[in-house]
């Protein structure tokens, strides 16, 4: 596999109309460890490589393979709006999915052990064929479907324990805000969260939680690895109900008058 670091460095240095000195200075690095990464005679740690992702906001993995000379216009625009991010989601790996035994797709159950190395075997076969799938005959055929453990009281009335079956979003830009979703993180990784949109900023999302403790907060879209929709929950417990006094009353006024229709019912029959 072709490395293109060096000449990335390069191009994107250029686009800033920035000098070595200048790149390195911003990234506190010496001029000529900055020069030797460009000229491709040094190899940069991982601490700096993560440095230089985030001060020109591309995707470290873009970084390294990708050939930013055969970037298009519209590309270089992005980046100089700092909007590179792939906002739809198109350059993810194809997701793996399991199927059964009659070849239709299930889902996968993401167990509570298994949550903390999602991040890294989401697309391995080999992780997971080992989980637990099961199906749900009311879901759309031509979806793709799993379910992630839920965590944490910040999303009532899904409880801690329950489990979010949600929908695979390939295209981010059909995002629904105000909707609940499925967002798989590099740093945090399994999140459930209300989604909303910025206007004028594709390169963030804020994620909000229904329980008022927890404060919104944004996430670059860099940091994205998966969104899915929710569509269902399943939990051990039932959400807990408030009546209201005047409900209550109700009630009471309800069940009073079936007693005294039975009676009436009971002493007319006699």
């Amino acid at each position: 596999m072709e490395i293109y670091l060096s000449s990335n460095l390069k191009l994107l240095r250029k686009n800033r109309k920035l000098s070595q000195e200048e790149v390195a200075g911003k990234l506190n690095l010496t001029r000529s460890s900055y020069s030797g990464y460009e000229n491709g005679v040094a190899e940069p740690g991982v601490e700096n490589l993560l440095k230089m992702s985030k001060f020109y906001r591309i995707p470290l993995d873009d970084l390294l393979k990708r050939d930013f000379s055969k970037l298009t216009e519209n590309d270089w625009e992005a980046i100089q709006k700092g909007v590179y991010a792939d906002v739809k989601g198109r350059r993810l790996r194809v997701l793996t999915s399991m199927v059964s035994e009659q070849n239709d797709d299930v889902i996968e159950m993401i167990p509570q052990k298994a949550s903390a190395g999602y991040t890294l075997g989401y697309s391995d076969p080999d992780y997971l064929k080992v989980l637990p799938t099961f199906q749900l005959p009311f879901l759309k055929k031509d979806k793709k479907y799993r379910s992630f453990p839920i965590q944490g009281d910040s999303m009532p009335p899904v409880s801690p324990g329950s489990y979010v079956v949600a929908e695979y979003i390939q295209n981010w830009e059909s995002l629904k805000n105000n909707h609940p979703y499925i967002i798989i993180t590099k740093e945090e990784g399994i999140v459930f969260k209300i989604v909303n949109k910025i206007p004028g900023k594709e390169n963030v999302i804020q994620l909000s939680s229904t329980n008022p403790l927890y404060e919104p907060y944004l996430l670059d879209i860099n940091e994205v690895i998966e969104i899915w929709k929710f569509v269902n929950y399943i939990s051990h417990d039932l959400p807990e109900v408030t009546i209201s006094e005047d409900d209550l009353l109700k009630s009471v006024k309800s069940i009073q008058k079936q007693v005294n229709e039975m009676r009436s019912f009971m002493q007319t029959d006699q």
